[in-house]
């Protein structure tokens, strides 16, 4: 395990609209922002995507086993943001209901908003971390720096 200590500094409420492309919004949010680190709670319906459902086996690397939606689901999720090669790296979770089907998972690619999320996004101030490829899982991974 390995962790590091910060602060919390500013704090912001955004507000997603129908049709808004969640990822890239929040992506252009970040930047705007210049935020290095920070973490997000959400909630509010997304209209469509694609989601990563865990591995198709437990194997090491793993092969991502792929999830896509559509229709309108009711959505609760939480997300990191850390720097990395490529600018703002986005690591978002969410846990998804229509009728009685639940959906959780990696929010990964072209999720549309549906109506509203309402986001409240905590940057982290004092922490020194960034996303690196891991070249053992090829996976996108948290470093924390000392």
């Amino acid at each position: 395990m390995e962790y590091a200590k910060g602060t919390i500094g500013r704090i912001f409420l955004v507000k997603f609209e129908h049709k808004d492309d969640i990822l890239l919004s929040l992506k252009g949010f970040v930047r705007k922002e210049r935020l290095k680190n920070a973490v997000l709670v959400f909630l509010g319906a997304f209209q469509r995507g694609r989601l990563v459902t865990g591995p198709k086996k437990a194997v090491v690397p793993p092969e991502p086993n792929w999830k896509s939606f559509k229709d309108g689901w009711e959505v609760m999720g939480v997300g990191t943001v850390f720097s990395g090669p490529e600018g703002p790296q986005i690591h978002m979770h969410a846990a998804m209901g229509k009728k009685n089907k639940t959906l959780t998972g990696c929010v990964r690619k072209n999720v549309g908003v549906f109506l509203v999320v309402e986001a409240v996004v905590f940057e982290l101030k004092g922490i020194k971390a960034k996303k690196e490829i891991d070249p053992q899982t090829g996976l996108n991974l948290l470093k924390i720096c000392m």
